[in-house]
């Protein structure tokens, strides 16, 4: 079995995103890679908390992965929401640039 780029399938499969320094969302097609649930999908979003501020980046599926697809479901999760933290991420801003796992620290909701 071939080693996955969780990155190229993400690009290859993006059904929709919304990022800004706002957060928003992005949204991929998992049929591929879950074939037995053809209208498999994932998403990860993040809320903007004010200030500049934003939450930990969260995900979701519409599907439960089977027991033996657990690992690769998991990284593909991991995978999205690191992806979209590059879109997201102020990178070279002083005051609002945050690596992964700090922004993973942060609240999901200012509410």
């Amino acid at each position: 079995m071939s080693k996955i780029n969780y990155t190229e399938y993400i690009e290859d499969h993006t059904l929709r995103c919304e990022a800004s320094g706002r957060g928003g969302g992005i949204e991929i097609d998992c049929g591929y890679m879950f074939p037995y649930r053809d209208d498999a999908k994932m998403s990860a979003y993040q809320n903007y908390l004010g200030g500049g501020l934003l939450g930990a980046i969260q995900s979701n599926a519409n599907f439960t992965p089977r027991k033996n697809d657990a690992v690769k479901f998991e990284k593909l999760s991991e995978a999205l929401k690191r992806y979209f933290h590059n879109l997201t991420n102020h990178e070279g801003d002083e005051w609002e640039e945050q690596s992964f796992e700090q922004n993973q620290g942060m609240p999901v909701s200012a509410y």
